[in-house]
């Protein structure tokens, strides 16, 4: 069974991550979840990075708000992709934990999705898995099918809705 990691700055960073294990949890994706700090814990966040290949993960997600470095770190000490969502948490309305996570120094990728984005990060995590577990390539095929009928639905509420005014 493929594995992804969630890496979280703080535990206030729980509430908006819980879509996102949602997500790889409905693609049969073990979700292995702990809160490190890249600030307060820098020991911890090398260690965690350094074994968690041979751990059995595959991919981390990196949450973070303000400074948002914990992608960054993570990914300076393993070769496994990390993903990067920044967090909303302070009054640059999360712009500062974007742009800590997109702005890394070359060598250092960290692939960042939008502001609050948990649900997208688990998304890409298991698009990126289907390169290997093929039993994905079908599930997001069919998620992909039912937001597209979701919107079609959508669709025709609203022009019967325009017919009746």
């Amino acid at each position: 069974m493929p594995k992804v990691a969630i890496v979280m700055g703080s535990d206030s960073d729980f509430e908006k991550l819980k879509g996102c294990i949602k997500v790889l949890k409905g693609f049969k994706i073990d979700v292995d979840v702990n809160v490190i700090s890249a600030h307060r814990t820098p020991e911890a966040a090398e260690k965690f990075a350094k074994g968690a290949e041979e751990n059995g993960i595959e991919i981390i997600i990196a949450a973070a708000g303000k400074a948002a470095h914990l992608g960054g770190v993570l990914a300076a000490f393993t070769t496994l992709p990390v993903i990067g969502v920044p967090i909303k948490s302070s009054t640059m309305d999360g712009l500062d934990s974007l742009l800590s996570m997109v702005q890394m120094p070359n060598g250092i990728p960290v692939a960042t999705v939008a502001i609050d984005g948990g649900d997208n990060a688990g998304i890409l995590a298991a698009q990126m898995l289907s390169l290997k577990y093929d039993y994905l390539k079908d599930m997001l095929k069919d998620f992909k099918k039912a937001m597209a009928d979701g919107v079609m639905v959508k669709n025709e509420r609203i022009k019967a809705e325009v017919e009746n005014l």
